[in-house]
């Protein structure tokens, strides 16, 4: 018998025989995985805030009778080889769910490394596509796709500034210049013209950047980034007079985006999926999140959903094992604090669409 059936085996007798017991409860271990530390840190506390959350719901829910979820948080920084060394230590400890990573660019190395050790991984924030394009039955996302949210930003700016002078800018990461690239695309079948650019990331001074935006009359800039260098953009932008919108993507829902713009932060415009703070199967969770001092904005309430469709779908398996779990991910819709959760045969949750969003005043608005 191979490794794999044996695994596959004790998982199915674990759950058989501690949901027909009263022993005490089995101890079964999971993980989170994101940027814990490094200028994406924010996000990565907000999956660690929602799955440490979810765990101690589905402990106290009783939906897996006998079974004690342990969860372990490890930090990647969004850099994508120390992502394959957590991913690698992570197989050693044979975690029934890994709930990350964030970063794309993280993501889908460590993909492979999940995949082969047949373990389930969700991604709660990586949207670009190759995540769950090349046929890795145990790899899901709970968030949207960047194909679907740069044709969203894409139809925002046709809508309001055609005819305008845009820019496109990216940081060169596998998230930024790959949804940037779906934005111009989409623009450019349009008949719009818009200056394609690069920058790099880590960087504290823009603005040799904005000046040049300045000097070419920019009205609209959509970036393709993390928050920390898009609001250093926005705020130097301000600071010269640029009088120019900015348009980002996802990773602008979190207040550290507008603490570091500062005022300049109003009036700018992003994408993320539909708020999940405003469902009714979310109250719960959003008050225990609140009492205990942490936000359920960002991707808090889709780290939270994550671990609750892997349970549901361990307790339709009747098993841990990775393939068998996975099946029962795809075999029906989960309802979950972000609403109906559909996994496709890829892997992509049908549901979530993405919205246009507004900071004003240091609160995010939803306006289209």
């Amino acid at each position: 018998m191979s490794i794999s059936r044996i695994t596959s085996a004790a998982s199915a007798a674990i759950l058989s025989s501690v949901l027909a017991s009263t022993a005490p409860a089995a101890d079964v271990n999971i993980a989170v995985v994101g940027p814990m530390t490094g200028s994406t840190a924010a996000l990565g506390v907000q999956m660690r805030d929602g799955a440490t959350a979810a765990v101690d719901a589905l402990n106290a829910s009783g939906l897996l009778p006998g079974i004690k979820v342990i969860l372990s948080v490890a930090d990647d920084a969004c850099d994508p080889k120390q992502a394959v060394a957590v991913a690698n230590r992570l197989t050693m400890d044979q975690p029934k769910l890994v709930v990350g990573h964030f970063c794309s660019s993280s993501s889908i190395p460590a993909s492979d490394v999940y995949a082969e050790a047949k373990l389930i991984q969700i991604s709660p924030g990586s949207t670009n596509p190759q995540l769950t394009e090349r046929g890795l039955r145990t790899v899901f996302r709970i968030c949207g796709r960047d194909d679907q949210q740069g044709v969203v930003a894409a139809e925002y700016i046709l809508r309001h500034y055609r005819h305008k002078k845009i820019a496109v800018l990216d940081d060169k990461s596998t998230a930024g210049k790959g949804i940037a690239d779906v934005v111009a695309s989409r623009l450019q079948e349009a008949g719009e013209k818009a200056i394609r650019q690069s920058y790099v990331a880590g960087e504290k001074d823009y603005t040799a950047l904005v000046s040049r935006m300045k000097k070419d009359g920019i009205q609209i800039a959509y970036i393709g980034g993390y928050y920390n260098e898009i609001g250093l953009i926005v705020r130097q932008a301000a600071e010269a007079g640029a009088g120019l919108t900015v348009m980002a993507n996802d990773p602008l829902m979190t207040s550290d985006f507008s603490a570091i713009a500062g005022e300049a932060a109003n009036g700018t415009l992003f994408t993320f999926m539909p708020d999940p703070t405003k469902n009714a199967q979310a109250a719960d969770a959003v008050a225990r999140l609140k009492s205990s001092n942490m936000s359920a904005g960002g991707y808090t309430l889709y780290a939270y959903a994550a671990v609750q469709a892997w349970a549901d779908a361990v307790k339709r398996a009747g098993t841990f094992d990775g393939p068998q779990v996975a099946a029962a991910l795809r075999s029906q819709p989960i309802q979950t604090v972000i609403g109906p959760v559909r996994f496709d045969t890829k892997g992509d949750n049908a549901a979530p669409g993405f919205v246009v969003y507004r900071w004003n005043n240091n609160i995010v608005e939803a306006i289209e």
